[in-house]
């Protein structure tokens, strides 16, 4: 059985999206959107993709199309979301799911009254050596968890004149770093540990209070050229560059991680320690087929991702044998392959083996209580 499947949105992780599905079997992209008809011809002529739209209301009247994955710009995420459910479409979103609280829960209470696949991409989860963490902790291997720490940093953003519809909170929601890179961290938190975060107190900084937006479109993570002749408008900046958040969570954990897009360097690294009563844990995006394992009594080690050596719930997110590295664009596809087996063998099972827009709704309730901390300069119980 093949499942037909659409793309609407054609930026980089539109076509992050398109190459991980072209990666599996039983899946077909025939349709894509982007955000003009030139481009979406153009695009689809490029990938071999037969169908192009140019509007997502006609795309989702197409009997053919079975699912939908929606990498549009984050205040287009509930209606067409939304749309696409009524429409008796998979629906496989980007995160975040939406922009309040009141749009996630709307979406959610539809898509699980439903009898349809609805997924939101945190991918971070499906790094292999994430899952051998997951279970090295499931299997008590760490001990009692008590401290939890790490970062999300990225510099595409450090200039003045660097600018993408992220920035402007209209497209972006209230939140922009938290929202964009915090958002996987927690998800891969509470994933990973099994735990939820219960309050938050968080302390933000917008670095550039205005930015040099392009008269002409830019592509996420496209160098600007910062010269005295570009076309551009300053816009105020209302989201921040910049957070740190401390967190609580249940069984007395503690808790730190910093968000940033303006951190020279740093591409696009994740990086979590977890502290246990007998072994703590790392794991760095930047290195991500080893994982760090810290010992009081004896060596500490480097664990490699060999399919040999994870635990055969980790194995299963690891198609390649020992010293054959698997990095972000994989994440993708093994998400992907969780969601559309699922699909395939009509195992709807929510929340069980892909993230949900339970998931996502949850993530939207994190941030929202983190905004509310930033203006209340308080902690914050996490509902």
């Amino acid at each position: 059985m093949t499942v037909k499947t659409a793309v609407i949105g054609l930026g980089f992780i539109g076509m992050v999206h398109i190459e991980a599905l072209k990666r599996l079997n039983g899946v077909e992209v025939v349709a894509v959107m982007g955000s003009t008809a030139e481009k979406t011809k153009r695009k689809a002529k490029e990938l071999g993709i037969s169908k192009c739209f140019s509007d997502y209301l006609t795309l989702l009247k197409d009997p053919d199309i079975e699912a939908v994955h929606i990498c549009t710009p984050n205040h287009m995420h509930y209606e067409m979301a939304k749309k696409a459910l009524l429409a008796g479409k998979h629906v496989i979103c980007e995160k975040p799911l939406t922009i309040s609280i009141e749009e996630a829960e709307d979406l959610n209470k539809l898509a699980t009254s439903s009898e349809l696949i609805h997924a939101v991409c945190f991918n971070i989860r499906y790094y292999p050596m994430l899952q051998q963490l997951k279970e090295m902790i499931r299997q008590g291997e760490l001990g009692r968890i008590y401290a939890v720490n790490g970062s999300y940093l990225q510099d595409w953003l450090l200039f003045d004149s660097d600018y993408n519809w992220r920035v402007e909170s209209a497209y972006s929601g209230k939140s922009r770093a938290v929202a964009d890179v915090g958002s996987h961290w927690m998800d891969l938190l509470e994933s990973v540990t099994g735990l939820g975060i219960t309050e938050v107190m968080a302390d933000f900084s917008t670095v550039h209070k205005t930015r040099k937006k392009p008269l002409e479109a830019a592509e996420t993570y496209a160098a600007i050229v910062n010269s005295e002749a570009s076309r551009y408008q300053e816009v105020p900046i209302d989201t921040e560059d910049y957070a740190n958040i401390l967190f609580r969570m249940g069984n007395g954990v503690r808790g730190s991680f910093t968000v940033s897009q303006v951190h020279a360097g740093r591409k696009n690294r994740l990086y979590i320690e977890i502290a246990g009563t007998r072994q703590s844990a790392s794991f760095d995006s930047e290195h991500p087929n080893y994982l760090w394992i810290g010992n009081r009594d004896g060596n500490n080690q480097v664990m490699i991702k060999d399919t040999s050596l994870l635990h055969p719930e980790a194995r299963r997110y690891a198609d390649y044998p020992g010293g054959h590295n698997e990095g972000y664009p994989d994440t993708f596809k093994q998400l992907f392959k969780d969601i559309y087996h699922a699909m395939a063998s009509n195992e709807y099972r929510d929340g069980i083996s892909y993230p949900s827009f339970t998931d996502g709704l949850r993530e939207q309730t994190l941030c929202e209580s983190i905004n509310k901390s930033q203006h209340e300069r308080k902690w914050i119980a996490v509902l």
